[in-house]
């Protein structure tokens, strides 16, 4: 059976009050969590102005992640689709507001009234369709859209997601841009298996010079030009917003036989003693096309 809990069950079963109850108790998970929401966090790039902000905390679960942004001063509300997830957090009484909702189906917030959104580990299961009424390609949609509008203007959304192959990476990063948004992936230590990380950082609005993608962690950090020494295309940092599509291969025309080419192969033809029609002012001209 497979690891990853996407492909084992929908959120709402698999996130039933045992492994709710197990998740929270984990201390393995809390501390992941809590370094997965600081950087989420850094990389929102809030203004460090001692003003609290309203923050969106996508398959928030039970407040773990939420609890990241309570303890640096922030107002945050909480969305997901399993019930047993939001008991366990209101029994932990978080400070953040819960819903429980599929973020699939929109999000069903007023526009312009979030300052930032985060989302660990979630993002992903848009990719899979749990029920026969699922397009994921329609979920992506209809999740990005309500995102782009419920954000303010310059607003950022950072997503912790771990794809399962770089088609799924580029069909969420496809449906993000066609929303609105500017931005890219970050990926952290890119080249270790165990601490590698990636992050879709999206600014709501066009691309400019304030929407530029950061860089990821690492001892080598890259940045969203690729390089020449760089063979693995995942580890690469990928920039939307400046990236420069290569130009397209120019077709070789194949050389076009003349009529001294011909000319010379019906002398041939003649020297082995086949019937060849005799030469004349038409000899290798190009037909036309009708007759």
């Amino acid at each position: 059976m497979s690891s990853r809990p996407e492909l084992q069950a929908p959120p709402e079963i698999f996130y039933d009050d045992a492994e709710a109850r197990k998740y929270t108790s984990s201390s393995r998970i809390i501390e992941i969590q809590a370094k997965l929401s600081e950087r989420a966090l850094e990389l929102l790039a809030l203004p460090d102005d001692g003003v609290p902000r309203l923050l969106l905390d996508i398959g928030c679960g039970s407040g773990l992640s939420g609890e990241t942004l309570s303890e640096n001063g922030h107002q945050w509300i909480g969305l997901d689709i399993s019930q047993s997830m939001l008991d366990v957090a209101l029994e932990r009484e978080v400070d953040g507001d819960l819903i429980l909702g599929d973020m699939g189906q929109g999000l069903g917030l007023r526009p312009g009234v979030i300052d930032g959104a985060i989302s660990i580990s979630a993002v992903q299961w848009l990719c899979n369709a749990d029920k026969s009424s699922h397009e994921p390609r329609l979920r992506l949609k209809a999740f990005f859209g309500s995102l782009y509008r419920c954000l303010a203007r310059g607003a950022r959304a950072v997503f912790q997601v771990y794809p399962e192959n770089l088609a799924q990476r580029e069909l969420i990063l496809g449906f993000a841009m066609r929303a609105g948004f500017a931005g890219g992936v970050v990926v952290d230590y890119p080249h270790s298996t165990k601490s590698r990380k990636e992050y879709l950082v999206l600014t709501c609005g066009p691309p400019s010079l304030s929407t530029a993608t950061p860089k990821g962690k690492g001892e080598d950090e890259e940045s969203c030009s690729d390089d020449e020494g760089s063979g693995d295309e995942e580890n690469q940092t990928v920039c939307i917003s400046d990236r420069h599509r290569p130009r397209k291969k120019q077709k070789i025309a194949k050389k076009v036989k003349g009529r001294e080419w011909v000319l010379k192969k019906k002398e041939q033809m003649r020297k082995k003693g086949n019937v060849v029609p005799p030469d004349s002012k038409y000899t290798a001209r190009k037909r036309k096309a009708r007759f």
